[in-house]
């Protein structure tokens, strides 16, 4: 008699346990969906200003390259060639470094063509 109050009081234990552990899960994805629409409406990062695709933004591209300005394609080509070589794993360099160089270059010149047909209207 008393290993079936036993059993029963350790089933609805378990189903106790199950229920609650379900509905915390139920509760943790809501709130990842609803944090992660909210991120979604704030992020600086947008498909329009083509970071989602690069990865960076202009003024981080900017600072990378070493150069104040996107129409200074002259400087960006030349700062990029310098830092590119630099950091080439002949000669030592670090290759996460040499990808954030090219990311750089992709992004300033990305903005360049989004830009260009403004600049050729004025």
């Amino acid at each position: 008699m008393a290993t079936k109050y036993l059993a029963q009081i350790v089933f609805n234990g378990t189903q106790v346990v199950g229920r609650a552990f379900l509905r915390s899960i139920r509760q943790e994805i809501e709130a990842s969906q609803r944090a992660a629409k909210a991120r979604a409406k704030t992020s600086p990062i947008s498909k329009e200003s083509g970071d989602t695709v690069t990865g960076i933004t202009i003024q981080e591209a900017l600072q990378v390259l070493n150069v104040k300005d996107i129409k200074d394609v002259e400087g960006i080509n030349k700062n990029y060639k310098h830092l590119f070589d630099i950091n080439s794993k002949t000669r030592g360099g670090s290759l996460y470094l040499q990808s954030k160089v090219v990311r750089a270059k992709e992004r300033i010149f990305q903005e360049i063509a989004k830009v260009k047909p403004e600049l050729e209207k004025s």
